[in-house]
């Protein structure tokens, strides 16, 4: 059986490490001629720390990455709203990772290369489309900078990891449209700057009209600096033209940065890390409406391309893990359209719903809350909401999302060690 699998991002490459963990024989294709480090900053949750972890990659993401201790939300004037610890600080048995998207993406390309060698993907190349036969299913590729034609890949099933722009789902929707716009841009940037807080800590301040989000990806020697990736949201106008959807965009100051000017608190001076940002990016919150299939015959979705989400919660890049590792299991447990099926009946609705639970802001609405309460400031949290009714928005959003402590590190592993045919190639 081949998987042939269209996109070599977070998604995709965890589903080819995965496949090869089982054994089982894939082909990725994708379009960009060379992959690179791109993107910023992203986190990765505990429950897909934990499948990166059992495909041998615990070292490698300590390298590129800081193990997250700490989430805090402040308000518009920097007062402190709710803490948590998270990670190996909150008892679960895996780490949460704060760590540059790129960076991320290239350790999966170089470990997929290392232990499966370079045969395993073609880049450069753009899938224009495919069709079922008695075999199985054929796909239709060109190269993406001439247009020419390029020689049809044989296999068993087609999984379109191919981002939000996917052109697997447009084949299977047609008529859905693009991407869909909540009104607001982000301006994105890496700072570095001294650390804050507890060192390890993720901090968003603000409303979902005016938000900053911030972490650090790196430690930079022994001085306290670090490399501090940060997200300025703003809602803007209807007509404001979001919809060019590119990680390199670049983003201007004057755009969004009057908006925090007076955003210096005495646990971080926002306005000077953004004025010192190595570059900015600009990019629209953006998801797309759940589906009622991901997987029709021998076709599916996953990452992006199946559940695009507004980037609330860390939950984007996690769900795609998530995803790919579930499909592995699935696909070394049956064959063909009957392992897609098992995988959309595991995966969809849950994820689904975590799409929408992020269209209203998931656990970052006790912010809009705690404004809507007390407008003018407070001098004491608990005079404004409750410690219960603050841990309850937490739990809450960790348990749609797959990420309640207890059940996490109670449950079995997603791929049983028993099940691994061992050809790794480490």
């Amino acid at each position: 059986m081949t998987v042939i699998i269209a996109g070599g991002g977070i998604g995709g490459l965890s589903l080819g490490l995965s496949l090869h963990q089982l054994g089982l024989h894939f082909h990725i294709v994708e379009a960009v001629s060379h992959v690179k480090p791109l993107g910023v900053g992203i986190n990765l949750q505990p429950h897909a720390v934990r499948e990166l972890f059992e495909l041998g990659l615990e070292g490698s993401l300590d390298g590129i990455g800081l193990r997250t201790e700490e989430v805090a939300y402040f308000s518009t004037r920097g007062q402190l709203i709710w803490s948590e610890p998270r990670g190996l600080e909150a008892g679960y048995r895996w780490p949460q990772y704060s760590i540059h998207r790129g960076e991320l993406q290239f350790l999966l390309y170089r470990e997929l290369l290392a232990r499966c060698g370079a045969g395993v993907i073609t880049t450069g190349a753009a899938l224009t489309g495919w069709h079922e036969d008695a075999h199985g299913v054929v796909v239709q590729l060109e190269n993406r900078k001439t247009g020419a034609p390029l020689e049809d890949l044989h296999g068993q099933v087609l999984v379109g990891a191919d981002g939000i722009n996917s052109t697997v789902r447009a084949a299977l929707y047609p008529d859905e449209g693009g991407a869909r716009w909540r009104g607001t841009m982000m301006w994105r940037g890496v700072t570095r700057a001294q650390g804050f807080l507890s060192g390890r800590s993720m901090a968003m301040a603000g409303t979902g009209a005016r938000k900053f989000v911030c972490y650090p990806i790196q430690d930079l020697g022994s001085g306290g600096e670090q490399r501090i990736n940060w997200i300025a949201d703003l809602a803007l106008p209807p007509d404001y033209p979001w919809d060019r959807q590119d990680w390199n965009r670049e983003g201007h100051l004057h755009d969004f940065a009057p908006q925090f000017a007076d955003w210096k608190f005495d646990w971080l001076d926002i306005p000077g890390l953004i004025a010192a940002a190595e570059g900015i990016w600009e990019y629209p919150m953006v998801d797309r409406d759940p589906l009622p299939r991901w997987s029709h015959g021998r076709v599916t979705l996953l990452g992006d391309a199946a559940h695009a989400m507004y980037p609330i919660g860390s939950n984007g890049a996690t769900q795609a893990i998530i995803d790919a590792r579930v499909l592995a299991r699935e696909l070394d447990r049956g064959q063909g359209g009957t392992a897609l099926a098992a995988y959309d009946a595991d995966r969809r609705e849950a994820v689904n719903r975590l799409v929408m639970l992020n269209r209203g802001d998931g656990p970052d609405k006790v912010l809009d809350e705690v404004a809507a309460r007390a407008p003018d400031g407070f001098d004491d949290i608990a005079d404004v909401m409750s410690a219960r009714e603050l841990a309850d928005i937490a739990q809450s959003y960790k348990a749609v999302a797959g990420f309640d402590v207890d059940k996490l590190n109670a449950r079995a592993p997603l791929i049983d060690s028993v099940r691994l045919k061992g050809r790794e190639n480490r």
